[in-house]
């Protein structure tokens, strides 16, 4: 799967397991970029954390994963609404043992 694309104006960005802070966008993403939401896909049933921070802000917590946290290994999807940047590129930060796939509007 590429790493960000574009489908139909909006674009996507596949985030791997343990990585920290990566910015959505093919351009690094900027203030004003819309995240829509995240498909989280658990690699195992004590999936890590999935957290999303608008540029220099505070992360937040979208899925706090842990043990137990999944019954199964079946992808989810965690809509946001269309939540817009305010402070810089938004950025995803992913735990062991869990992968995303972003969407939304990124530059």
């Amino acid at each position: 799967m590429p790493t960000s694309a574009e489908v139909f104006g909006a674009r996507y960005k596949a985030v791997a397991a343990g990585q920290t802070a990566s910015a959505l966008g093919p351009d690094g993403g900027k203030i004003g970029d819309v995240l829509e939401g995240i498909l989280v896909v658990p690699a195992s049933t004590s999936p890590g954390v999935v957290q999303i921070k608008d540029g220099a802000g505070t992360a937040i917590t979208v899925f706090a994963g842990g043990a137990g946290s999944v019954s199964n290994l079946v992808s989810f999807p965690l809509p946001l609404g269309g939540i817009k940047s305010e402070a810089g590129a938004w950025q995803i930060t992913t735990g062991a043992n869990v992968s995303v796939v972003a969407y939304g509007r990124f530059t």
